[in-house]
Formats: C-alpha cells, structure tokens, sequence
C-alpha cells in the first residue's frame, strides 16, 4: 500500500469556465490557470505521483510548456493512471475535500466521483468527493479562490 496527498488552489475569475473534477459547473467564474485549471484533479494527481514518490504535477506537465495551454486534466489525470498502473498499482480509495464559498458545488458531487472512477479506471465506490466553505474567511471563504486537498490509497496488483 502506498498513501499520497495532493493540494491545489487557483484564482475565481470571471468569465472563466468552471470545471471541477471533468464536470463543466454552471457559474459566472471559474478557476484561473495555465490549463483548464480543474482544482480537484490536480490536487489528485499530485497525490498518485506522491503516493509512487514522483515529482509534481508541475515537473509532469510544466505550465511553461505551450503543449498544456488550455489542457483538458482529465487527460493529465489519464496519464497519471497510467504511471501508477505501469509502476504496478491501482486505487484503493482517493478522497478529495473541494474548499470553495462559490459556487455552490452539492448537486454535481456524484456527477464529479463517477468521472474521477472514469478516468482512473477505478472501481465504482473507491472515489469520495466532499465540498465544504470556510464560512467566509480566506480566500476561499471571501470567493476569491477554489481549493482541493485529495488523498489516496494505492494497492499493489
């Protein structure tokens, strides 16, 4: 077993998409980032490349390379799954904890878990996505950005 965490945060700006977890949330802002800014996922795939003892995200897919300019993370998470595979391990659970004061994230929760399960090939139930605000302090709480922290348990197969 091997255990990884990962955290992310990006800017809200208006006009942005707001695209959590591979799903588009109706919103007037959206997460501000070299690619398509997708919080969860990032915080996601740094866990995997933690729990393998790979380096980040960012050594990965370097926002100064022009090929990840606008880049959809759910392929970034695609190929994340396939170094854990190809290290020879698959999830046992991964818990992400979505930290936003807006917008409103509960009616996309199951949409956001059965994508992430897609995407990593992992068995329905292994993947929990929470969302919570922080009752209006920080960034977070004052909407002037979105957070994930997101852990995971790998098995060796």
């Amino acid at each position: 077993m091997r255990i990884g965490h990962g955290y992310d945060a990006h800017r809200l700006k208006e006009g942005r998409p707001c695209i959590l977890c591979g799903i588009l949330i109706p919103s007037p802002v959206g997460p501000d980032g070299h690619s398509d800014a997708d919080v969860p996922a990032h915080a996601l795939i740094d866990a995997v490349f933690g729990a393998l003892c790979l380096p980040d995200i960012g050594a990965h897919f370097p926002d100064s390379d022009s090929a990840y300019k606008d880049a959809d993370s759910m392929e970034l998470l695609r190929l994340a799954g396939e170094e854990m595979r190809k290290n020879g391990y698959e999830i046992e659970n991964a818990d992400i904890t979505l930290i936003a004061q807006r917008p409103k994230l509960a009616p996309y929760i199951g949409r956001m878990k059965i994508r992430l399960e897609e995407v990593l090939e992992a068995s329905p139930g292994s993947v929990n996505v929470k969302a919570t605000t922080e009752e209006g302090m920080g960034f977070t709480g004052s909407g002037e950005g979105i957070a994930a922290h997101a852990v995971v348990l790998l098995r060796e197969v």
